[in-house]
């Protein structure tokens, strides 16, 4: 799971994303703050994957809602994700840093990546 932090306009937008690193695919988004409640949220999307294994950073919100026998907080273990944000960040302007692109709603932000996320898994026909 990682994080990308949205600024536009004094207003802080988080997108959590999680991502399966042995099928090179993203699994759920969520955006809001960067709390355990978003982290909640994701979680609870997440379970219908029914996950072995979860590798985050040592974000000290991450503890209260992965259980500890699926969790491994490690730097090394997340290069996977933090080449997805770069992806994210590439492909879509509103989320690059100090850019003139940019959303007027928070659910744009949501929209625009979970469009890219269904592009990139092969999925978009699903979507539609």
């Amino acid at each position: 799971m990682g994080c990308i932090l949205i600024f536009a306009e004094k207003n802080y937008c988080w997108i959590w994303i999680a991502v399966d690193r042995e099928r090179k695919q993203f699994l759920e988004v969520v955006t809001e703050c960067r709390g355990e409640q978003t982290g909640s949220k994701l979680w609870h999307l997440l379970k219908r994957h029914r996950l072995k294994q979860v590798k985050t950073d040592y974000w000290k919100a991450y503890a209260t809602f992965v259980p500890k026998k699926k969790h491994q907080a490690s730097k090394a273990q997340t290069y996977t994700v933090e080449g997805y944000n770069s992806l994210l960040r590439h492909y879509l302007a509103r989320l690059k840093r100090k850019t003139k692109c940019y959303s007027k709603f928070e659910n744009m932000h949501l929209y625009s990546v979970i469009l890219f996320f269904a592009k990139w898994n092969n999925c978009l026909s699903l979507l539609f």
